[in-house]
């Protein structure tokens, strides 16, 4: 099924964030995941992956039985997902495929239905409690929580606070940041330096008005001399 735009811009914008780990885990977005080497109908295309412990090198799809199976997955829920049916039988290849963290983010369901996880337990996906769309990400060690991004509503990101407040920032979002704080800097020192030149002035000005007096007085004092 074709992938819409605004799909488009959620799957980017967080594989653009789950690529700031690029360093220490491998990152995929929309690859085919392949779990059985004797039956390639085995696959799963999730929305975003992440397998530990390598670092990120391009790959067209991935084997497990060469790289081993990714720790996250993440599925950003298509109108096709929606079906329930057709969730239930992704749930249960993520099941097949070993995946220790699997999340669902549904940018079309109501708010506080938004978000949901499960976790592997004792060999099965167990979905767990969501509270105000924020969850752990166990296997990264952040938070998932929905916030506006990306020009949506509602966007899934990761946080490295359960309340959100400090979010993993793709490079563009951090570049801009640096930018404005770097502007902010060349402010606050325009307005020192304004300060710093405003009150030289006014020194300034001070001691010629006393030296004024100063004249003023001498003269009248020399005037009641003479």
């Amino acid at each position: 099924m074709p992938e819409t735009k605004r799909h488009l811009d959620l799957r980017t914008l967080l594989y653009l964030v789950l690529k700031t780990f690029a360093d220490r885990a491998a990152i995929g977005s929309d690859q085919f995941v392949y779990w059985s080497a004797s039956d390639p109908s085995r696959c799963l295309a999730p929305d975003a992956f992440v397998r530990l412990g390598t670092p990120d090198t391009p790959f067209g799809s991935w084997k497990t039985w060469e790289r081993g199976a990714p720790e996250l997955a993440v599925e950003i829920v298509s109108e096709h997902d929606a079906d329930p049916q057709t969730w239930a039988e992704k749930l249960g290849k993520y099941h097949e495929l070993g995946v220790l963290e699997l999340v669902a983010f549904d940018p079309e369901a109501a708010p506080g239905e938004r978000l949901r996880v499960w976790d592997r337990i004792d060999g099965d996906l167990v979905e767990r409690v969501v509270e105000g769309e924020r969850s752990p990400c166990t296997v990264l060690d952040l938070h998932w929580v929905v916030v506006p991004a990306a020009g949506q509503p509602a966007a899934l990101r990761l946080a490295r606070t359960p309340d959100g407040a400090e979010l993993v920032l793709t490079p563009e979002e951090a570049a801009r940041g640096r930018a404005e704080a770097e502007r902010r800097r060349a402010e606050a020192e325009r307005r020192r330096a304004e300060a710093e030149r405003r009150r030289a002035e006014a020194e300034q000005a001070a001691r010629a008005s006393a030296e004024r007096r100063i004249a003023e007085l001498e003269a009248e004092l020399r005037r009641r001399g003479g």
